[in-house]
């Protein structure tokens, strides 16, 4: 992965706006009528497909494999667990406070910098591990 601030803030930015898109979709896709294991297969399979064009689309300013894991991650983890809070709610919940387009976005960017961080700090370890193997 790289270091430089323009890559890291890349990254974070297309991590960010990826997991907020892929949350505030299937947020308004989702709701308490879907069976909670059936909507995270499908919010894992939908949020991979959404997220996809931003990976690419990014891939050229960022570096492909910096910019195209991260952010199939993020969709998919978004998507499983948005449509999973989505469906979740009971009928009570909500009719009072429905689950939306803006929570959905918000935890999908919430899980966006989730799986930066993780990404960032498992390369850091798995490097310097590779390194050894690789000579």
């Amino acid at each position: 992965m790289e270091t430089r601030p323009y890559f890291v803030a890349g990254d974070l930015a297309a991590n960010v706006v990826a997991g907020a898109i892929v949350g505030m979709l299937l947020a308004m896709l989702f709701g308490v009528d879907w069976n909670m294991f059936l909507a995270m297969v499908v919010g894992m399979v939908l949020g991979m497909v959404i997220s996809l064009p931003f990976a690419f689309g990014l891939s050229a300013l960022f570096g492909a494999m910096e910019t195209m894991l991260p952010v199939m991650t993020t969709g998919m983890v978004a998507g499983m667990v948005v449509s999973m809070v989505a469906s979740m709610q009971s009928p009570m919940e909500a009719a009072l406070q429905p689950f939306g387009a803006i929570e959905g976005a918000q935890h999908g960017a919430i899980v966006g910098v989730g799986v930066f961080v993780v990404t960032y700090i498992l390369n850091a370890i798995i490097k310097p591990r590779a390194a050894k193997w690789t000579k």
